[in-house]
Order: structure tokens, then sequence, then C-alpha cells
């Protein structure tokens, strides 16, 4: 089985193209940098072959992809600033990343008659309610530009291709690059307060988990939309924010606080990021393990207990 992962330098296209050398599979990773400019940890990715590639030139996509002819592409690159999204003169390299950028590539698929992996967002909703979302659910309402480009890439996808798997998740850490968790461990070795929302509500995906956890879909045939994040239940960032300082042994005092009264965003930021799983399970997936296992696996890969 030979993969072509986008996105490599990030969080999740690293553990993917890792995984896929676990297995004794063929992935070739793609970023936009010249060359693999992730993470040196010594890991497969790091000396698996890479192919440089600008995914909203579609000839460069088209040429770049085609070459490789893979059996299924991962698509794991997109723009996930979420607040600088909001800003004019970044709108349209947002939508150009993220909506045309996954046409170009579901395109491609297209036409080499491949398996397309799409990683999407809860932000496609608008985030009312406490009702987990069903991965079949239509309702659409993104509140930003990032969900919307997120919600159009989708489409791209659907609309394209009939051998796709659809996977939002939310809260996403990894090893590679910057996320939540490597944020509030540094402000809380350098503060003795800090101020963390407790109406946002949802669970934490760990990229080394998905990234199994995507590898075993796309060894089946079993397309569709899906939901994936870690088990162990719902949460806010509160909370979460509260095990990560648990577990790393840091006595910072968290307050809760509203979004309203957080009020530092530019985008807006879904309520209820609750995502029905139960569709994994009844196509014969493995759930993740809980986040809370996953935290503690995460703190000790990165050094911090």
């Amino acid at each position: 089985m030979k993969v072509f992962v986008t996105g490599v330098g990030g969080q999740l296209g690293h553990d993917v193209m890792n995984e896929l050398a676990k297995r004794g599979y063929e992935g070739i990773g793609s970023d936009i940098a010249a060359s693999y400019s992730g993470i040196a940890d010594g890991s497969a990715v790091t000396t698996m072959p890479y192919k440089p590639m600008d995914i909203t030139d579609a000839t460069q996509v088209e040429s770049t992809i085609s070459a490789e002819n893979p059996d299924i592409v991962i698509h794991c690159a997109a723009w996930t600033a979420v607040d600088l999204a909001e800003d004019e003169d970044k709108r349209e390299k947002v939508f150009a990343i993220n909506a045309k950028g996954t046409e170009n590539i579901a395109k491609v698929c297209k036409k080499l008659d491949c398996k397309m992996v799409y990683i999407s967002t809860d932000y496609v909703f608008d985030g009312q309610g406490t009702e987990p979302w069903k991965p079949d659910c239509k309702d659409y309402k993104p509140l930003n530009v990032y969900g919307q480009t997120k919600l159009e890439g989708e489409l791209a996808v659907s609309g394209n291709l009939e051998k796709y798997f659809i996977v939002r998740i939310a809260w996403v850490f990894g090893l590679n690059g910057k996320n939540f968790i490597k944020t509030m461990l540094n402000v809380g070795k350098t503060h003795d307060t800090v101020r963390v929302v407790n109406d946002q509500i949802g669970t934490p995906t760990y990229t080394l988990d998905l990234s199994r956890l995507l590898v075993d879909m796309v060894e089946t045939e079993k397309y569709g939309y899906y939901h994936a994040t870690n088990e162990g239940g719902f949460i806010s960032w509160y909370d979460f924010t509260k095990e990560i300082y648990r577990q790393a042994g840091l006595k910072t005092n968290v307050v809760p606080v509203t979004t309203a009264e957080y009020g530092l965003s530019k985008a807006a930021r879904p309520f209820n990021s609750r995502l029905d799983k139960s569709k994994l399970q009844e196509s014969g997936f493995k759930p993740l393990p809980t986040w809370q296992d996953a935290l503690s696996r995460y703190l000790k890969e990165i050094g911090e207990i």
C-alpha cells in the first residue's frame, strides 16, 4: 500500500508517516517547504521520501501526486490559525489552502481512482446546544472563516469522490508544533494564576492515537463521515488545564471564566464541540484511548513527567 501524506511538517502528518512506517507501508510525505520542516526526532518521517508541494497550485498538485500514483492520499495539510484567519488580508489565503487546495487534491484522487482521507473539524457546526454532533449531520453553520473553509473542503471531497473518509477532530495535540498543552505548560511555569474558559465543551485528540485510527481506516473500504477524538468524556478547557497541571505537577491556580469574560479571541468559538463517535465502533474501528491516558503519554513524550 502506497500512501501520499500532506502536511507532514505538522502534528498529525508527522505521526501518520511514522504509523505507516511501523506497519511496513510505503509513505511519501509532502508539505510546502522545500525539505521536511518538522521536528528532527530521528523517526521514520525524517527518512521516508519527501516531495515539496503547494496544495494551492492545481498544476503542481496534479503532477506531484500523479507521479507517485498512490493508493491513498491522507490530507493533513491545512491553515489552522483560527483567529488569524479572520484578518481581511488572510481570508483569501485561508480559502485557497483549506477549500481550493483540498479540491485540487480531491480532483487528482478522482483521476487516479485512489482513496482520500480529509481531516476536518467540529468548527463546521455552529457549536450550539448540548447534544453531541453526529458525523452524518448536515446542519452546517460555521461560526468563523476557518470553519467555513474547512466545510468547503469537506464538500469538495464528498462532491468529487466516492472513496473518501472525512474525519472530524477537535482540540488537537501532538509532538510536532504548537498546541494548547504546550501553551498551558509554558504559562503555568511563569505565572501563579491562569484564567481558562469553562463554557466551551469538547474532548481532546492526540495525533499519535488518531494516526493509528486513520491507517486502520484506509486498510478498509468503510467510507464516509466519522468523528474521532479520544475517549474519556466531555470536558471544558478549564477541566483540561486542571488535569494538565495535575499530571505535570504544577501548582498554578486555574480560574474558570466564561468565553465572554475571557474576551480575547477574534474568531467566534463553538460552545458545543461534543462529537458523537459511536459510528467508529459500529463500523468496527477501535476507539481512541481516554484523553487522560493520552495526556499522560504525551507529557512523557515531551519530557514533562
